[in-house]
């Protein structure tokens, strides 16, 4: 276990980014085709294919999920990711043809400091191939792919992962872009909110401060300039009806580590996959308790995503967790 989303076997991530731009995209790439499903809790979403998600739709398995910096402009991400699957022989077969699923979502960091004038077409499509192509076990975490301009209220936000184990011996791993309109930490040491989830000292140790502290409301931004989107894993044999209440249940994750969220500014979005190798037990019990680790694996993948970040090298950057309180 490296304490990654990738500990979930037959899932990788890609990333790539843009330092121009300040922007970039993450690929998940599933191996084998993933029952998937989605929760979306934020004010101001931006997905693609989501519809096909319900679990009434048609189709049942998707290929590859885009994450994408750049607002609207990124969701061209979806479109690179596809085009390497499609290389790859990947995706729903229709008569002859194979068309990859890729459901995505995106976060805005158009103020990320970056040079945005990329011309009559963003570079989102290219770099999301991009991201594909890089996909495996081993990524980095912080400020790189869709989290390479993302920031929260007070501190550079990024990209977070997360793994865990349950009794039965499933495994269950989340990925974060963190780029929320409120705080991930609280009082004036950089404590963490989802510390009391912290394993090994993930995100720096510091457990919560010695005396009580009041904990304030502060946000960021304006109408859709923010959103964390998140994907939680496992290797658990799940229908679509399953998958969905796994991301409800997830989706509490981002409760335990950001305060305020599901706000009107966000988008924020927590997606689901399962690679279907292992059997429930019990179908009700083992998927609460499953539901519950995800929680506190999505939690503790927020909290690394802002640990994990660097400060961008331009003008009003916001300071990252390892310049105010790592050293």
């Amino acid at each position: 276990m490296k304490n990654l989303i990738t500990d979930v076997a037959g899932v990788l991530v890609g990333h790539a980014d843009d330092t121009k731009i300040a922007s970039g995209t993450t690929a998940i790439i599933f191996q084998e085709p993933a029952v998937a499903s989605a929760d979306i809790r934020g004010g101001g979403p931006g997905t693609r294919e989501l519809d096909l998600l319900d679990p009434i739709a048609t189709v049942d398995h998707i290929d590859g999920l885009a994450f994408s910096g750049g607002s609207a402009f990124g969701l061209d991400a979806g479109a690179g990711v596809q085009a390497w699957l499609a290389e790859q022989g990947r995706g729903f077969a229709v008569g002859p043809s194979r068309i990859p699923i890729v459901p995505g979502a995106i976060l805005f960091d158009l103020f990320s400091g970056g040079d945005k004038n990329w011309g009559r077409f963003p570079p989102y499509r290219d770099l999301g191939y991009l991201a594909a192509k890089n996909a495996a076990k081993d990524f980095r975490l912080g400020s790189t792919g869709a989290g390479h301009g993302a920031s929260t209220q007070n501190l550079k936000g990024g990209i977070g992962s997360a793994s865990a184990q349950t009794e039965s011996g499933h495994v269950v791993g989340a990925l974060a872009a963190v780029n929320a309109a409120g705080r991930v930490t609280f009082g004036d040491e950089g404590h963490f909110f989802a510390a009391a989830f912290e394993q090994n000292d993930e995100f720096g140790g510091r457990g919560f401060p010695k005396q009580q502290q009041k904990i304030e409301i502060a946000l960021k931004g304006d109408l859709r300039q923010n959103t964390t989107i998140a994907l939680v894993a496992t290797d658990v044999i799940l229908t679509k009806a399953q998958a969905k209440r796994l991301a409800v249940m997830a989706g509490a994750g981002l409760a335990m580590a950001i305060h305020p969220v599901y706000t009107p500014l966000d988008g924020d979005a927590v997606f689901t996959a399962a690679t279907c190798k292992k059997k429930l037990d019990d179908p009700v019990r083992d998927l609460a308790r499953l539901g519950a680790i995800a929680a506190q694996c999505l939690a503790r993948a927020v909290a690394r995503g802002v640990y994990e970040a660097a400060s961008l090298p331009f003008p009003g950057s916001l300071p990252s967790w390892q310049d105010k309180y790592g050293r």
